[in-house]
């Protein structure tokens, strides 16, 4: 294995095209397809994806009844059958196609100098602009896997009838095109119409075993029809956990009573990965890796994927148990048969690169508008979870210690509006600010601030008196005033201003407010038992780092509370992330926690592709380098900073993640007895109770090693 190529990686690329269409003339289409082809071919793209009807034009009503035109079809399927020899990409382009008594609109697929397929359009529109019933028969209800006689067309194959007067190819709706030397990719075709039927050639085929689907498509434009395509792609590859390659018709084609856009895009997982410009004059593609590991384990995840394929197939026997079913083998013509064609893709092992954007930050969108949606939607989830809860404790006050950090910032902001929206005054919050021997002036003085500007009570209890003696007494040199700053030191003064908090709780007739978020968890960067990682309640535990500092950002810009509250909150923003256990000594800087225990950008991304992919790490490295090498390179979310945005060596980010991957595991009893708190991103949660769950004396040998397998450049 190569770790750097893409396809050792688990990735396929495929490219959905336009074609320069010229009316009725297969000859002059099919060599602007070879042109793109080879293009593609020098980019390492396995699957080139062509229009509906691309060969002869779409709109070119009874010309499609010609012989003359239907030779030259054949004619030109030949041309591209020899020209793909030496090529990598697997050619799928639309053909009109004699069978029987019958024209067919068809896609034919291609591949290595070999036709590997045919397959018909099952459904035919005949609505509004659509004649296509003039010419075409519907596949719809003839046999699922079958054989057409392709005259004028080679088989490919070597011996007798290598280059004899046609060749026998498998002709169905039910062809699953696998690639033999690449796990994963599997392929289905449907054409244009297919898609906008209520159970789709695709859906069955994604049930069969499909991973990724490819669309043909005439499909001319009217005003919102982008829109619509748009909706159907997104959630067909949604709904079929699938990638979703889609190609219409454009340049070139009749605009006697049509126009056409030449629409292509690539979805995956309602995810768009790719598309290409629309009214290009000049022919064009867009291309993508798609992760074909990814859609493997969101298969596997989703078991109602797997029942669903089951109960249709034990309802009405359409859907065969998948590819190679004996059983469905039995018989040709069986409606649940699904012809299973194998191919050798021979994909390079090289460096190709990627060509997907890998986001840094995959829990904040780059996407303002989108992000604006999550925080809002975040942030009530979090401000529901709270009142919820105080609404069933019956009027119990919020406790809860500030920092002037950015989690207790956000903690307090949730419990603020908990109470606006309880119709409580917010002096029912109690915030106490606890410094100890780390503690800077800043961090305090935002403490206090934030509360004065909010109307929410604060007090300031010093700990270190009490931790001085709590030292002294266990015999800690610390007790004594020397510099012994070791993890009893620290957890002192973490575990004290917790046991404050309870005993005031009980005192005073409220609950501890938990802070801590759902990156510390994952690292163990909490102190277990009486300590930060309990409480009564925590409005955190579902939010990652990386967005935290995004919804208090997102409280500032709508307004969530008044001016004064904001001027505090970007200084809290501003502020270096520390825990403040260790006093710096002359010269040093203050204690920070990412030096200990990584970067939470790097440590976050980690944690979405473990927690909610399950992807193996020396995969999470590969993508991450990608996502991190350059600066300069991919989009950055909205309000990012220039001088905070940093870039890492794989060296760097292998070094990282083994130290992600050591804590990970070994802190799993801190997540096993977590307090009740809200999920709140898709990307998973860390709940014993909900999301993850594993044993807390589990290993991290078999992660570790597959994470020596990352060169370190």
């Amino acid at each position: 294995m190569n770790f750097h190529s893409a396809y050792d990686q688990g990735f396929a690329r495929v490219a959905a095209c336009t074609s320069q269409v010229h009316i009725g003339d297969p000859a002059s289409n099919v060599t602007g397809i070879i042109e793109t082809v080879r293009e593609l071919d020098g980019r390492g793209v396995a699957i080139a994806v062509f229009p509906e009807l691309c060969l002869t034009g779409y709109n070119i009503d009874d010309l499609l009844l010609q012989d003359v035109v239907l030779d030259a079809t054949l004619d030109a399927v030949e041309t591209l059958r020899a020209a793909s020899t030496g090529l990598l990409p697997v050619i799928v382009v639309g053909a009109p196609l004699r069978h029987g008594n019958r024209l067919y609109n068809c896609a034919v697929v291609v591949h290595r100098g070999r036709v590997l397929g045919v397959v018909p359009k099952s459904y035919l529109p005949n609505y509004r602009e659509f004649y296509e019933k003039r010419h075409f028969a519907a596949a719809a209800g003839l046999p699922g896997v079958s054989t057409v006689r392709l005259q004028r067309v080679a088989s490919g194959l070597p011996g007798p009838e290598a280059s004899g007067p046609g060749s026998t190819v498998p002709f169905g709706t039910r062809l699953l095109f696998r690639a033999v030397d690449l796990p994963g990719l599997t392929f289905h075709v449907e054409i244009c119409e297919d898609l906008w039927v209520p159970v789709s050639p695709g859906a069955e085929a994604a049930l069969a075993g499909a991973t990724v689907e490819l669309n043909l498509s005439g499909s001319p434009i009217t005003v919102g029809r982008s829109r619509e395509r748009h909706r159907l792609c997104a959630d067909a590859s949604a709904k079929q956990l699938q990638a979703y390659v889609y190609a219409a018709a454009g340049p070139g084609e009749s605009s006697t009573d049509l126009s056409w856009d030449g629409q292509t895009m690539i979805y995956e997982c309602g995810e768009l990965l790719a598309k290409t410009p629309r009214f290009d004059p000049e022919p064009g593609y867009c291309l993508a890796d798609v992760d074909l590991d990814a859609l493997r384990q969101e298969r596997m995840r989703q078991g109602s994927f797997d029942d669903n394929r089951l109960a249709l197939r034990a309802k009405d026997n359409r859907l065969a148990l998948g590819i190679g079913d004996a059983a469905a083998a039995d018989d040709a013509t069986s409606p649940d048969t699904w012809g299973d064609i194998p191919f050798t893709l021979d994909p390079p092992r090289t460096d190709i690169g990627l060509e997907r954007a890998i986001s840094r930050f995959p829990f904040v969108p780059n996407d303002p508008e989108l992000l604006e949606q999550d925080c809002y939607e975040a942030y009530n989830i979090q401000v529901y979870g709270l009142r919820r809860r105080l609404e069933a404790l019956g009027g119990s006050k919020v406790v809860i210690g500030v920092s002037g950090g950015l989690d207790s910032t956000h903690a307090l902001l949730v419990a603020a509006k908990a109470m606006d929206q309880a119709g409580r005054p917010r002096s029912d919050i109690l915030a106490f600010t606890m410094p100890g021997f780390a503690t800077t002036d800043h961090t305090k003085n935002n403490a206090l601030a934030l509360c004065e500007a909010m109307g929410i009570p604060c007090e300031i209890l010093d700990i270190r008196p009490t931790a001085t003696r709590m030292l002294k007494e266990m015999g800690h040199p610390a007790g004594d005033g020397e510099p012994v700053y070791d993890v009893t030191f620290e957890n002192v003064q973490a575990g004290l201003r917790y046991d404050f908090l309870f005993r005031i709780a009980n005192q005073r007739g409220g609950i501890v407010l938990g802070t801590g978020d759902l990156s510390e968890l994952a690292l163990g960067w909490c102190t277990f038992g009486v300590g930060d990682q309990m409480s009564h309640y925590n409005v955190n535990p579902g939010v990652p780092k990386t967005l935290i500092q995004h919804l208090i950002r997102w409280c500032i810009s709508s307004n969530q509370f008044d001016e004064a509250t904001d001027a505090v909150l970007e200084s809290v923003l501003g502020t270096e992330i520390s825990p403040e256990l260790v006093p710096a000594r002359p010269g040093e800087q203050i204690q920070s926690t990412q030096a200990k225990i990584g970067p939470y950008e790097l440590q976050d991304f980690t944690l979405f592709h473990l927690l909610r992919k399950g992807l193996r790490p020396s995969r999470i490295v590969f993508m991450s380098h990608h996502a991190w090498a350059d600066v300069e390179a991919g989009a950055w979310p909205p309000g990012f900073r220039p001088e905070d945005r940093n870039q890492y060596s794989l060296a760097h980010i292998k070094e990282w993640t083994r130290l992600f991957l050591r804590r990970f595991v070994g802190n799993q009893f801190k997540r096993s007895t977590l307090p009740n708190g809200p999920k709140v991103v898709a990307g998973g949660s860390l709940s014993p109770r909900g999301d993850w769950r594993m044993p807390s004396d589990a290993v991290a040998n078999a992660w570790l090693a597959d994470l020596e397998t990352v060169p370190e450049e």
